[in-house]
């Protein structure tokens, strides 16, 4: 396991942001299905690495089918592999054979497929998906119906997705339905859920990855808090949710200037908000860092399922606030945070990609050093993160393999 070690400095100057890794799995998938075309760019991270070695696995005939510690690999390609009538078993590493796939156990035998699990992973499937009317709950997690969307087009009938809660984190199924149009697939929404024709066809194209503005929201958090950032690569007209970085850093009172392609923040007085994370889960973390330096109370709702994530990320953000000696209430679905003055500590990363990156961020502003253990999990979606981390001007020092 590796650590690194963060020493105060601030972020200033310009940093190019890698493809979105949310688009990449769907349209790799996308491609798959069509039979032809590319996807690029990407990055070699673990979480591609798991997307495009199970869809060259089933390519290949395999039975077994590592999601390494992807969940958006398992959810999205567990239907997909009924529709096409495949006899498989779903492995994984990490915290991904413990996290829940309730939705599929109850709704995939409904319709012709036999699951054999105990829960979790391995989770084994036989027999053919068909087509019928699917009532998924939306506020468990969003993968869920990507992951149908993805495959009903292929059943011989149509197919209806009936949610029967409000749907949490939207934005990841916009972004599905996006992608899927641009390979000639059409899903229709309904005031009920989604209707999918069948017998559809995906298209071969040559598709091109947008930016990804999950992992532009450390840097631009970076620049409220210390300096001057500009983040290219990013597109304004997209469908991923995590834009919303730029509403948040707007309620906190930071100063930013927006073109089409980059985002620019300066170091700002920021202040203290509220933020309803429901459709932006993935961005909590980084918020929390924002909310610790800034003046008064933020508090942050509506993120319950952020326990279920590579580590249960409203506890992680809390204990790594309190060794920073931020004053921190964890609730139920998020957290109270007083802004304040941090000093330096040893962090735990969980092997969590993003309480690493994150709490490097908020490593820039302590009164001391920081040492962050399992540096490594960034691979699982951001490999260059420190090298970009470096560009700007932060002082990060990596000890040991990763």
């Amino acid at each position: 396991m590796s650590r690194v070690r963060i020493t105060p400095s601030s972020h200033n100057g310009k940093v190019h942001i890698p493809p979105s890794k949310s688009a990449a799995h769907r349209a790799l998938i996308c491609s798959y299905l069509a039979g032809g075309g590319s996807v690029s760019p990407l990055i070699s991270s673990d979480d591609m690495r798991a997307t495009a070695g199970v869809l060259e696995a089933i390519k290949n005939g395999e039975r077994t089918l590592d999601c390494i510690e992807s969940g958006s690999t398992l959810r999205f390609i567990i239907p997909v592999a009924a529709a096409l009538g495949l006899d498989v078993k779903f492995t994984g590493s990490g915290r991904l054979p413990s996290r829940p796939l309730d939705e599929y156990i109850r709704l995939l035998p409904q319709h012709g497929v036999e699951v054999r699990t105990e829960g979790g992973l391995p989770f084994e499937i036989s027999g053919k998906l068909k087509n019928g009317t699917y009532e998924v709950a939306g506020d468990v997690s969003s993968q869920y119906i990507t992951g149908l969307l993805l495959a009903l087009p292929l059943l011989d009938g149509d197919s209806a997705v009936i949610l029967t809660t409000e749907l949490q984190s939207k934005p990841y199924v916009d972004m599905t339905i996006k992608v899927m149009n641009a390979f000639g697939v059409e899903v229709r929404e309904t005031e009920f859920g989604y209707l999918v024709h069948g017998n559809q066809a995906y298209k071969p194209i040559d598709y091109t990855v947008e930016g990804d503005w999950s992992q532009a929201a450390f840097f631009l958090v970076a620049g409220a808090l210390t300096g001057d950032v500009t983040v290219e690569g990013l597109l304004q007209d997209t469908a991923q949710g995590d834009r919303a970085i730029i509403d948040v850093l707007a309620s906190f009172k930071a100063e930013l200037s927006i073109s089409d392609g980059a985002v620019s923040v300066k170091k700002s007085a920021l202040h203290g908000t509220e933020i309803d994370a429901s459709d932006i889960p993935d961005l909590v973390p980084i918020i929390a860092v924002a909310a610790a330096f800034a003046k008064g109370e933020t508090v942050i709702k509506g993120a319950e399922r952020l326990r279920y994530k590579e580590s249960d990320r409203l506890e992680s953000v809390c204990e790594n606030l309190r060794r920073l000696g931020i004053e921190v209430e964890e609730k139920p679905d998020g957290m109270r945070i007083v802004g304040g003055r941090a000093h330096g500590a040893e962090l735990k990363g969980y092997n969590d990609h993003r309480i690493v990156m994150a709490f490097s961020v908020a490593a820039l502003l302590v009164d001391g050093e920081v040492v962050i253990d399992g540096a490594e999990s960034i691979n699982k979606s951001y490999p260059s993160f420190f090298e970009d981390f470096k560009s700007l001007g932060g002082r990060a020092d990596v000890i040991g393999n990763r």
